[in-house]
């Protein structure tokens, strides 16, 4: 129940944070936004290990190097979705955001890649895909 409730949080955050990015971005420009962004996530992250972090850096270089992309990865999804948005709508580009994270991930679950347990893409998760490109063409669609 937890895996869900910290779900449905990390979505709604996402789509609003989307937006506010957007619009901080239109005021002072898409990367000055993102430094602030960033930095500002850096900021309470550095404050947060430091209340509650577990000491664990030690481990860092024993790591597969590529997990260490991640903050690069940070980078690319905060200006994307920023662009995303300013250039379509809030709805289309998070539901087009949406069916490309279901895509990645069930592609990362089929093949087990980043040391993930294999789970099998059977129809139904094909047929759930469509209909949410489905759903997508729908909204998109100007009356």
């Amino acid at each position: 129940m937890l895996g869900i409730i910290f779900s449905i949080i990390a979505g709604m955050a996402m789509s609003v944070q989307g937006v506010m990015n957007t619009r901080l971005g239109e005021k002072i420009g898409l990367f000055e936004a993102n430094l602030f962004v960033q930095g500002t996530a850096f900021l309470l992250s550095l404050t947060a290990v430091l209340i509650m972090g577990k000491n664990g850096y030690g481990m860092l270089w024993q790591t597969d190097k590529a997990y260490m992309f991640g903050g690069v990865l940070g980078l690319v999804i905060t200006i994307t979705v920023m662009l995303g948005i300013k250039n379509l709508s809030p709805t289309i580009s998070i539901s087009i955001i949406l069916v490309s994270q279901l895509l990645v991930a069930a592609i990362i679950d089929a093949t087990g890649l980043f040391n993930c347990e294999k789970v099998p893409f059977g129809w139904q998760k094909y047929v759930g895909l469509i209909l949410m490109v489905s759903g997508i063409i729908l909204f998109k669609i100007k009356k």
